[in-house]
């Protein structure tokens, strides 16, 4: 009886002790913490590893997407009406986007490397072959009125050489030659006296099997939140195109990787060479991307705001003070002088006018926002959509004819959805990672669980042992008269 009373007890004790020990764990946190510390540690550029391997070939898909807005009211626009355009896409690359060049540095505190990109048409994912005729704005020709405008004599012999050739403001090649590149008439012209002059005009010229230049990065050694950010580009710590030192820090990753543990309070900085800029974005919603828990980070409306509205932006006027509405990125100081204008497409987020200018606009968020889904344990990209708009400043100009009486418009070329989705073997390992967070994680609720299980047992068992004494008594034998 005692030895019963005894193993009873112990239940009792043993699940006071359970119950104990998860109640503290949870109000300690110690899982989450220790789990942290592990990602901490293993989410390094370190030679050999599977983050290493992610970041120098990733290996989901990446997809480039280009829209077109082709003109259909040419002569009525220089005549002075709101230009009418037609989107035309999307015109599909597969990309891939290897580090390499890459060499370790301080102890391995930080990493060199150039990230080469090379762009693949994809037919099948396209509205048509880059044979496909745009008819757009004439920017090599823009460009050029707009450098030579204040200097009568260029101006007029340049304004000669377009009415001999038969350029005017708008002009029409294929896709392929917009994005890679052509030779343009006046370009070559101009070469004869400035030899100095590249006479091939593209978009994205000579960016295909091409970096950007060499990166420095951050491994995330010595601190977490430095993982793959950026110490220097071009040999550089800091930019010199805009007018604020603020302006010109570079900030940030490259944008394909980020940190792990990211929290929903804090903003992430990226640097884009194709903005010539930082920029940041902040948490807007829970996402799950196979099965997988994210979050979805978005650069806000103040990223591109004029500097009324946030005065921080301030220095990406140039030349100082002359600045642009709001939701669009004056680039020419940092594309060789050309007029152009980068902005969210369809001017999403953009002042009213720019949308209003140009007829067939049509800015909706779920199409033209640039969003990250994260994982926020690893820091690892689900899916990301990168979405840019490439605009050109057009104005008349008095001293070309050419210009005729165009309105003073930001006109839409092309956008840009730079696109991924984590491929399903990654997914696989992400997923096995989650699951064992959440496995762990809820150590301390399984040991209360089975303190209360015990528990339960134990008041079971002393309600048995404790017997009735009216029961006791009719047990007792009948004593004999």
């Amino acid at each position: 009886m005692l030895l019963k009373s005894c193993c009873i007890y112990g239940i009792g004790v043993f699940s006071i002790l359970i119950l104990i020990l998860g109640i503290s764990l949870v109000l300690s946190d110690v899982f989450p913490h220790f789990i942290q510390s592990v990602v901490k540690t293993e989410v390094v550029l370190k030679n050999g590893t599977e983050t290493f391997e992610a970041w120098e070939d990733p290996p989901a898909p990446i997809y480039m997407q280009f829209y077109f807005f082709n003109v259909t009211n040419p002569l009525e626009v220089l005549e002075g009406d709101r230009p009418a355009v037609m989107e035309i896409g999307p015109y599909t690359y597969r990309e891939y986007r290897p580090m390499e060049q890459v060499a370790f540095q301080d102890n391995g505190t930080k990493v060199t490397a150039v990230n080469t990109k090379t762009y693949i048409f994809q037919r099948n994912m396209s509205r048509g072959p880059e044979s496909d005729l745009i008819r757009t704005v004439n920017i090599p020709a823009m460009t050029v009125m707009e450098q030579v405008k204040n200097s009568p004599l260029e101006a007029r012999v340049v304004s000669d050489y377009m009415k001999s050739t038969g350029e005017g403001l708008f002009s029409t090649h294929t896709v392929g030659e917009l994005l890679w590149g052509y030779e343009d008439n006046l370009l070559k012209a101009l070469k004869l006296l400035k030899p100095e002059l590249d006479d091939v005009f593209g978009l994205f010229y000579k960016s295909n099997a091409s970096n950007d230049g060499t990166y420095v990065f951050f491994t995330g050694q010595q601190n977490y939140k430095d993982f793959a950010r950026v110490a220097t580009w071009r040999d550089e710590s800091s930019l010199n195109w805009w007018t604020s030192d603020e302006c010109n820090m570079i900030n940030g990753t490259n944008g394909a990787s980020f940190h792990p543990i990211i929290t929903k309070n804090e903003a992430l900085y990226m640097f884009s060479s194709d903005l010539c800029r930082s920029l940041y974005a902040l948490y807007e919603d829970d996402v799950t991307v196979r099965g997988i828990p994210g979050y979805r980070f978005v650069p806000p409306s103040e990223v591109f705001a004029n500097r009324t509205v946030n005065p921080a932006n301030a220095g990406f006027c140039v030349p100082a003070g002359n600045c642009l509405g709001s939701g669009l990125l004056n680039v020419s100081a940092c594309k060789q002088g050309a007029p152009i204008i980068m902005s969210s497409p369809h001017f999403y987020q953009a002042d009213d006018k720019f949308v209003q200018d140009v007829f067939g606009m049509e800015p909706k968020k779920e199409q033209h926002q640039t969003a990250i889904d994260i994982n926020p344990i690893t820091g690892i990209i689900l899916q990301a959509a990168k979405r840019l708009q490439i605009n050109v400043y057009v104005e008349k100009i008095s001293t070309f004819s050419q210009t005729g009486n165009v309105r003073t418009v930001v006109f839409p070329v092309v956008y840009l959805n730079e696109s991924v989705v984590i491929d399903e073997a990654s997914a696989k390992k992400l997923q096995a990672i989650v699951t064992a967070k959440n496995v762990v994680e809820n150590i301390p609720f399984m040991l209360i669980g089975l303190g209360i299980l015990f528990g339960g047992i134990f008041m079971f068992l002393m309600c048995r042992q404790k017997v009735p004494e009216s029961s006791a008594a009719e047990r007792q034998p009948l004593l004999s008269s």
